[in-house]
């Protein structure tokens, strides 16, 4: 598996696997992309871990509303992200001091 952080506010579009674009006809499903119930907290901004099976190479991300803001003109239309984390570097992130870690809808289990 693979992982990235999604600021609130901005969802996934399309996904690129080895052999290009992510073909539902081709792969006869969706890929296999799912927000885990862990996110960071930075300055104020939420960054939610996503889980991505191996096959998938590049996301696509865009906010979820594309209407420009007055002060800051248009903003960010789409970025695509490349270089998707191992399990490894997400325990490292989430062990960084400058985060703060956020679980929600956890249940615990006390033997």
């Amino acid at each position: 598996m693979k992982y990235f952080f999604l600021s609130e506010g901005w969802t996934v579009g399309r996904v690129w696997a080895s052999d290009g674009l992510w073909q539902i006809t081709a792969w006869r499903r969706q890929p296999d992309i799912q927000q885990m119930n862990i996110c960071l907290v930075e300055k104020g901004e939420l960054f939610w871990l996503f889980r991505v099976e191996d096959a998938v190479i590049t996301v696509e991300v865009k906010p979820i509303t594309s209407v420009p803001t007055v002060t800051s003109g248009q903003g960010i239309g789409k970025v695509m992200l490349r270089r998707l984390m191992s399990a490894e570097q997400v325990i490292e992130r989430l062990g960084t001091a400058s985060a703060r870690c956020h679980l929600q809808n956890i249940e615990l289990i006390v033997q």
